[in-house]
Parts: C-alpha cells; sequence; structure tokens
C-alpha cells in the first residue's frame, strides 16, 4: 500500500516521462560514486542518423582534453528509445569550478578542432 501510495502522489509530480536504454562510451570514463557534494550537469545530444561511429571518434580524442580535474563522469548513447541520442554527465565542484574548467578547455590546442566535428 505504501509503494501504490507512492506511485501515485509521484505521478502529480510529473509532466513527461519517457526511457531509453543507453551503453556506455568505451572510450569514456567508468563512472564512479564522487566524493561531494558536486554540481552534475546533463548534457544531451541528438546526432544525425548514420553520423555515430565519426562522432564516437571525434569525441574519443577529444575527451582528453577533459580529464585532468575528473569532470568527465560517462558518456553514454541510446540503444533502445530514441536513437541516435548521446548524453555526457559532468561533475564540478561548483558552478565557478565548471566556468574555470571549461574555459580551460577551449585554450587547449587540439579540443576546439575535435569539437567542431562534432
Amino acid at each position: 500500500q505504501e509503494y501504490l501510495d507512492f506511485r501515485k502522489e509521484r505521478s502529480r509530480m510529473l509532466l513527461s516521462r519517457r526511457n531509453q536504454l543507453l551503453l556506455e562510451f568505451s572510450f569514456w570514463n567508468e563512472p564512479l560514486p564522487r566524493q561531494g557534494p558536486n554540481i552534475y550537469e546533463l548534457r544531451h545530444y541528438k546526432l544525425k542518423p548514420g553520423t555515430m561511429i565519426e562522432w564516437g571518434n571525434n569525441w574519443a580524442r577529444a575527451i582528453k582534453y577533459r580529464q585532468e580535474n575528473q569532470e568527465a563522469v560517462g558518456g553514454f548513447f541510446s540503444q533502445i528509445g530514441e536513437l541516435y541520442v548521446v548524453h555526457h554527465l559532468w561533475a564540478y565542484k561548483d558552478l565557478q569550478s565548471r566556468e574555470e574548467t571549461r574555459n580551460a578547455a577551449w585554450r587547449k590546442r587540439g579540443w576546439d578542432e575535435n569539437v567542431y566535428y562534432t
């Protein structure tokens, strides 16, 4: 009964819901628990059909530029559900750390070239 009450209450809070089965990119770090507190950023991108391999090859090179602060939590792609969708999960100590880390990546030679093609 407690679970049924929870589901009823939860349904009042949801506007929409969809599911995806995701696989992890092999070139990304293994998602591990983080010491916190952290701010997590989930980014998702819809790719043009047929470009997943090309996109993955470019990101396999690009992710090397974002490993210094261990902010890259995981990278995933859709296997079931909406296809050609990729997700990045990033962890930052705070918003200032996010801004500094992202700006530092753009100053690294090679980051812009790899990201351009994605």
